[in-house]
């Protein structure tokens, strides 16, 4: 059986009257401490609310999900949608519940901002990120101009909810698409292991690696370095000091022979190669090798 998930106006406080404020701002403290810090999953039929965090951390439950709150930080929550927090007692920050009719974009308007706006988000902020530091700035300004009542308040008021509201969606998009961007170099990165695996012997160009993965030779070595700290020639360097040294220890093939194998024609290039990424020839570095490995 389905529980049934109560809806407020302000957590606690039923529903039954018409609103007498199209925007309500409190600490998060003010609120959670009388309900032992926590806020059980419910919704708000009108209202969007905001959710600043300052400080202090806790879990953000949006449906059956659960997300930890790490500060600085801002929660965004639609109107409809069932939600609730648990939080530290050092928790600090604010809370900030908007009429969903005083919305420039209402959540699920056919534009950018107001798809955003229909599902609930926690958006990291990072201070030294200009816009983040902004928002921060910006929900601070708003908490202030809420407790006090001078002149042109509402119109101010709505002025800090849209930037906020703007900004924060930027920020969001900007980490998702970096969290995508990231995800498929890593996938790149796993398929250019495999072809390096199935061609390193015929000594492929960084170009031929590039086509194969869709990409231009300057984008891969810019993933790669990214990824590992080096260069796709490096990786296939690396990858044929470390199948010759396989060799080099566990057969009984002349150095030459291992050479061929690799794809050197030349022993003496091969020689050099090695010398290169090891600081030793193939010869020293076997005959070294085995004396450690028979003293282990």
């Amino acid at each position: 059986m389905s529980r049934h998930i109560p809806t407020y106006e302000l957590y606690g406080e039923n529903v039954g009257r018409s609103p007498e404020f199209w925007l309500h701002c409190e600490t998060i403290r003010s609120r959670s401490s009388l309900h032992q810090w926590e806020i059980r999953l419910h919704r708000h039929e009108s209202f969007f609310q905001i959710l600043y965090i300052e400080a202090g951390s806790g879990d953000a439950i949006f449906g059956e999900s659960s997300h930890a709150i790490r500060p600085p930080a801002v929660v965004t929550v639609p109107p409809g949608f069932n939600h609730g927090f648990r939080f530290s007692r050092n928790i600090d920050g604010l809370v900030i519940t908007i009429l969903r009719s005083h919305l420039s974009h209402p959540p699920g308007e056919r534009s950018h901002l107001g798809e955003w706006l229909a599902t609930p988000h926690l958006t990291p902020l990072d201070p030294d990120h200009a816009e983040a530091a902004h928002v921060m700035q910006t929900l601070r300004r708003l908490g202030d101009e809420f407790e006090n009542r001078r002149s042109g308040r509402n119109e101010v008021l709505a002025a800090y909810v849209a930037l906020a509201l703007r900004l924060t969606a930027r920020i969001s998009h900007e980490g998702n698409a970096r969290e995508l961007s990231s995800n498929e170099n890593e996938r790149r990165m796993d398929l250019l292991g495999e072809l390096i695996q199935q061609h390193f012997r015929s000594h492929k160009p960084a170009s031929f690696y590039a086509r194969e993965l869709g990409v231009s030779p300057t984008h891969l070595t810019r993933i790669v370095r990214s990824m590992t700290g080096s260069t796709p020639h490096e990786l296939i360097a690396a990858k044929l000091v470390e199948e010759a040294k396989r060799q080099l220890v566990f057969t009984l093939s002349s150095v030459q022979e291992i050479g061929f194998r690799l794809g050197f024609a030349d022993p003496a290039y091969f020689s050099r190669f090695f010398l290169k990424y090891t600081g030793e020839t193939p010869r020293v570095w076997r005959i070294r090798e085995k004396v450690r490995l028979e003293g282990v």
